[in-house]
């Protein structure tokens, strides 16, 4: 006995539906929502630091900054530089909920991170997103590193793991100081959940936007100092200006 109707027509299928490019409006020619023209647009981050990933004039190179004091983030992966139209678009995602921005933006952080991983770069055993303060968090509603986490996590299939660091203190936001004042700002900002499962595993800090690095510092320093084995960073783009990580 068949328990559901027999049916001939032709059923909707949500996967093979035409998507329009976010950016542009026009129907998108990929399964993605960007068409190709769109996505070739992007501020692409080209030769960059090996550590921190700031703009460099050549490839294969670390800045000054992370030559005179080694971050304890081992490398930053971003696809772009925080210019135009990235950062409208990140904006919208962070501060106005528009969520399929920033679906759209994990999506493609995920190829690159894939193409990285199948170029020799070792996957991190969890990904880390950075807690947001609980004012700011009640303010927004959401945290938009554990979006990304979490979307970076079923693409990937690399556990996302939340329960590892806690944003002690509200403070200040980074944006609105400069290198000292971050630095300053972030001193006892964050702690380790009780029982976090720290030694040995290697590490993805999840962010947005990587400015100084002033937080993945204090925050890798954390993890490393707890006995994690290595600390990356990923996040969607640089600024392409230099800043002081420590």
């Amino acid at each position: 006995m068949r328990c559901q109707p027999r049916y001939k027509g032709q059923v909707y299928i949500w996967l093979k539906n035409k998507q329009h490019c976010l950016l542009c409006n026009e129907p998108s020619d990929t399964s993605q929502s960007i068409c190709t023209p769109c996505e070739t647009e992007l501020p692409w981050l080209g030769d960059h630091c090996q550590a921190c990933a700031l703009p460099l004039p050549e490839a294969g190179l670390t800045c000054g900054q992370c030559l005179r004091d080694p971050p304890a983030f081992e490398q930053v992966i971003a696809p772009w530089t925080y210019s135009f139209p990235i950062d409208s678009l990140i904006t919208r995602f962070k501060h106005a909920a528009k969520w399929p921005y920033g679906r759209l933006l994990a999506e493609l952080l995920a190829q690159s991170l894939q193409h990285h991983f199948d170029e020799g770069l070792k996957p991190p055993d969890a990904l880390v997103p950075v807690p947001l303060a609980r004012k700011r968090l009640r303010e927004r509603g959401y945290n938009q590193a554990a979006m990304l986490a979490r979307w970076l996590s079923d693409s990937l299939e690399i556990s996302c793991d939340e329960n590892l660091l806690l944003r002690t203190q509200d403070t200040t936001a980074q944006q609105d100081l400069d290198a000292k004042a971050r630095k300053q700002n972030l001193l006892r900002a964050f702690a380790l959940t009780p029982n976090a499962q720290i030694k040995g595993r290697h590490l993805a800090l999840v962010d947005d936007v990587l400015t100084t690095g002033a937080t993945a510092q204090s925050l890798a320093r954390l993890l490393i100092g707890a006995g994690a084995a290595r600390v990356d960073v990923y996040c969607l783009a640089r600024t392409p200006k230099p800043g002081e990580l420590t």
